[in-house]
């Protein structure tokens, strides 16, 4: 099982990833919005925003999210250490219930060119 440690590395990782993108995936990462990702094994959520390309993690915290982001991540530490090192296929995660994605209409078909 992913540790926090783990998890928010993993989260580093994508955000810097997201840093590099080029092209279609570059505009998509250029959202300004509140983001929360729940790592439902460890009980633990990161929030934070996302904007100029990165997830900028602000706040680690015991249990599910208090407040309701605009984009909201949920799922098991080792799927999201899978996920950010290409082991595991989003679109697949997400169609099995093994990934939660909650957004907009509007940011949910921006957040698809990365993913």
């Amino acid at each position: 099982m992913a540790t926090t440690e783990e998890c928010r590395a993993a989260l580093d990782k994508l955000s810097d990833s997201m840093r590099g993108a080029e092209g279609h995936v570059r505009a998509a990462t250029e959202l300004d919005r509140s983001v929360s990702c729940h790592i439902t094994d460890l009980d633990v959520t990161f929030a934070g925003r996302m904007t100029d390309g990165r997830i900028d993690v602000r706040e680690t915290l015991e249990g599910p999210p208090r407040e309701r982001a605009e984009i909201r991540l949920a799922m098991t530490g080792d799927d999201l250490v899978a996920l950010v090192a290409g082991e595991l296929n989003f679109a697949k995660a997400w169609g099995s219930g093994r990934v939660r994605l909650e957004a907009g209409l509007r940011d949910l078909f921006r957040l698809r060119k990365l993913l």
